[in-house]
């Protein structure tokens, strides 16, 4: 596939031509190829690109993010929705879309959860496969992301996740292997992070041990956006594609490596072919059938529908009766929040509000009042013109909710909280109306401290483009509530097991807390949450019966005991219950939806095998299930699980005996894990997690605030000051909020050849106090960067 190309060519494969093209090769008719954002919605942009959503982009449907469409647990649904995404991105002439985001959700304090699907590895591996199979039906490559152990946003593009073989394997990587086992991915993207010292883009237990041994991945490895450290290093360990626009700087350090013996020519040609072959297998442009919009509109409010979380329904208040006079409250009503901020940001081809199609659901709305402003700001008028609202309705219908700034890409959040605004404001409303419906929009979840003062709580999520709608019909009836929380609602953050550490504010991330992440931290230590794993609520009610179980599969029959037509996700767990490691108290090994009639029953199979009992063991070095008994669960949720059969497995290894050192481990006593019971899970000492010495490539443009350069600290301080005044203002900058988390490499990486990564040298020792050495540096650099960027092209092209 590679031998008619010369070296120059096949290195220029490897890295990005645009900051959405790869390189086209035109002499040997290889085209280029258009990668997109899209884990919600097609993202291309139109004019100027850039990668954090700041350029106009084209219309597209916006479909509820990840973090809703996982509370459906349906992968059949989100394959649904993966088709439609691909038909877009193909009629939109879009190759590769880049995603979906399946990242596990270690603290609810991620900046990014929104585009994430869940804390649960298995569930977000069937939801995530779902989409990608869905996407790549269309013939668009999905691009799932981003691989691995990305749980932060602060110091993203440096930080080095710190965590033990076997929670990686067991948590954080097991959700990407059920995606690319399940969906054959064509590209995969790995993240900015480093994990245990090493790069994700350059690690060959991740590229090339993991995914491609031990998975069986044969596409294309793609950097995140400016996540390329060593290009070298990254063919020589599997990573394939170096995005966005490093420019010609980095083809010549391939063809120097390759020619200098640091690298090898087959590695080079393996990437290239991966690219050749991802162009090979790309739909022509312009072949694509046109996109009903309107259909897709329809879909995007039936998935919110599925996916809203009924979570408290008090006397029954909901569903409400035609013709219930309501008195709808709070600026989401009027300004709908239906999506996170960052690159993941939808152009949508229409945006509706409640306000806008309350008239059609059938309720009366007797008066609407904004209630609180959006960022936050105390406002007593508002707050009584809402108190008068609700005195004169049935029910008081608040729309509540996290603002932009709250959740971003760019930032994690810093309390689980809503306003104070809009809490004082729900008791106001609650004194004088105690029919409160309370409908949550937010990407994750909140503290809710509140709860006793609402008869009903939704909680809707990012809900798209038309979620508004669909939100109405929850209320309403038209459609029975059957989303059920793929992540915990603690009662406060303190309760969290990362509460003191998430996130990593040094160097490093440090996962202390082990395998329990989520729901097997709460089950295993005990600590009670506000709404538990895979909880939700319908109009109707279920039973469960005659659960049998074996190791390979677990059989129970569901029955709709209430009066109206409903799903119900029926889901089972696996708890070990003789001697061996350590291990969460249960942990979710499959779930099936299905839909009933009233009166009627389904019985349904849930296949387990080793999966659901395995370890990783790290003596061996392999997966291992140990023999004993397991007791197999079954119920409505992680809390509620009335069924249970012991099963014994013959397994593959006796029950091991964990070290002493890990008996903090053993009782999930992980909230403040000393250096030495770290080390022991780790299998080697801590590494340092502060910074020393001088500003390196690798650190962090907003490390510029200690840096010996008085400019340098300038610049900080101009940045951090333009940060603030963005925040104040409620809207995340975006573009500062890049370059604060930004690695001095990535100035060589994102700039298309305008500097290269001799000049990012100069400009470090600027940095560090060495202002005219530096500047000499840069100055000559950018001299012989020019000249050889003329000469390369001039290579490239073919000309003499």
């Amino acid at each position: 596939m590679t031998e008619n190309l010369t070296l120059l060519e096949k290195a220029a494969l490897l890295t990005g031509k645009t900051v959405w093209e790869t390189h086209d090769l035109p002499r040997h008719g290889v085209r280029s190829l258009w990668l997109a954002d899209g884990p919600h919605g097609v993202r291309k942009q139109l004019g100027a690109a850039d990668h954090l959503g700041i350029a106009a982009s084209q219309p597209a449907t916006c479909f509820p993010t990840a973090a809703g469409l996982a509370s459906a647990w349906d992968p059949e649904l989100a394959e649904e929705v993966g088709r439609a995404l691909g038909a877009e991105a193909a009629a939109q002439d879009v190759d590769v879309l880049l995603g979906p985001g399946l990242n596990i959700k270690r603290s609810p304090l991620g900046g990014r959860n929104f585009e994430y699907v869940s804390e649960d590895p298995l569930l977000a591996g069937k939801v995530a496969a779902g989409l990608v199979r869905g996407i790549q039906s269309a013939g668009v490559a999905a691009c799932p992301k981003h691989y691995a152990a990305n749980s932060q946003e602060l110091r993203r593009m440096a930080s080095d996740s710190v965590v033990d073989e076997r929670t990686l394997r067991e948590i954080y990587l097991t959700a990407f292997g059920i995606v690319v086992t399940e969906a054959q991915p064509r590209t995969i993207m790995s993240a900015y992070n480093l994990v245990n010292g090493v790069y994700a883009h350059e690690d060959p237990f991740l590229l090339t041990q993991v995914l491609r041994e031990e998975w069986g991945f044969d596409g294309a490895v793609i950097s995140d956006w400016g996540g390329s450290n060593d290009v070298v290093a990254a063919a020589a360990a599997g990573g394939t594609l170096e995005m966005p626009a490093a420019g010609l700087d980095s083809a010549r350090q391939l063809v120097a490596a390759v020619r200098e013996g640091r690298l090898a020519e087959a590695d080079l040609d393996a990437r290239a072919a991966e690219v050749l072959q991802l162009v090979r297998e790309a739909r022509e442009p312009g072949t694509a059938a046109a996109v009903d919009v309107e259909a897709h509109h329809a879909l995007a409010r039936r998935v919110a529908a599925r996916t809203a979380v009924l979570l408290r329904n008090e006397e029954s208040v909901l569903p409400l009766a035609a013709g219930t006079r309501v008195a709808v409250i709070g600026d989401f009503a009027r300004t709908p929040r239906y999506q996170g901020a960052g690159s993941s940001a939808v152009n949508p081809t229409r945006l509706d509000s409640v306000l806008d199609v309350i008239g059609e659901s059938g309720l009366e709305m007797t008066a609407f009042a904004a209630g609180f402003q959006r960022n936050g700001t105390p406002d007593a008028g508002l707050r009584a013109e809402a108190v008068a609202a609700a005195q004169g309705a049935d029910v008081a219908l608040l729309f509540l909710g996290l603002d932009e700034i709250a959740e971003s890409e760019g930032l994690d959040r810093e309390h689980l909280r809503l306003h104070a605004a809009q809490t004082e404001l729900l008791e106001a409303v609650a004194a004088v109306n105690p029919n409160v419906v309370v409908v949550l929009s937010a990407g994750g979840v909140v503290e809710m401290p509140w709860l006793g003062a609402t008869k009903a709580v939704v909680h809707g999520y990012l809900a798209g483009q038309a979620g508004a709608g669909a939100l109405l019909d929850v209320l309403t009836g038209v459609a029975n509530p059957a989303g059920r929380l793929a992540e915990t609602v603690p009662v406060r953050l303190s309760d969290t097991p990362t509460a003191e550490t998430f996130p990593g504010r040094q160097r490093t991330a440090e996962y202390r807390e082990g395998l329990y992440v989520g729901y097997r931290y709460y089950t295993t230590a005990d600590v009670p949450v506000t709404f538990p794993f895979g909880f939700g609520l319908s109009y109707t009610t279920f039973a469960y019966a005659d659960l049998t179980a074996t190791a390979d599969s677990a059989t129970v029959t569901v029955t709709n005991t209430g009066a109206v037509r409903g799903a119900d996700v029926v889901q089972v767990y696996v708890r070990r219950e003789t001697p061996g490691v350590h291990r969460p108290d249960r942990t979710l090994a499959g779930f099936a939806r299905v839909e009933l009639e009233p009166g009627e029953s389904a019985t349904v199979t849930v296949p387990l095998g080793d999966a659901a009992f395995r370890h990783w063991d790290t003596v061996t070095g392999a997966w291992q299930v140990e023999q004993g008994t397991y007791a197999v669960l079954a119920g409505a949720h992680v809390d509620d699980l009335p069924l249970s059969v012991p099963v014994a497995v013959t397994g593959t290894m006796a029950p091991a005996t964990d070290d002493p050192a890990l008996a903090r481990y053993a009782r999930a006593d992980v909230r403040r894990v000393p250096d030495a019971d770290f080390a022991a899970l780790l299998g080697r000492p801590v590494p340092p997690s502060s910074w020393s010495g001088p500003l390196g490539v690798n650190d962090a443009l907003g490390r510029m605030q200690t840096a010996r350069s008085p400019l340098a600290r300038l610049a900080y301080r101009v940045l951090a000051w333009q940060r603030d005044r963005a925040d104040k203002k409620g809207k995340p900058d975006l573009n500062i909020l890049f370059l604060l988390n930004m690695p001095f490499r990535a100035i060589g990486k994102m700039t298309n050849g305008m500097v290269s990564t001799e000049m990012v040298d100069g400009i470090v020792r600027i940095v560090n106090g060495r202002f005219f050495s530096g500047a000499g540096a840069v100055v000559g650099a950018f001299f012989r960067n020019r000249s050889a960027n003329r000469r390369t092209a001039r290579e490239l092209r073919g000309d003499a």
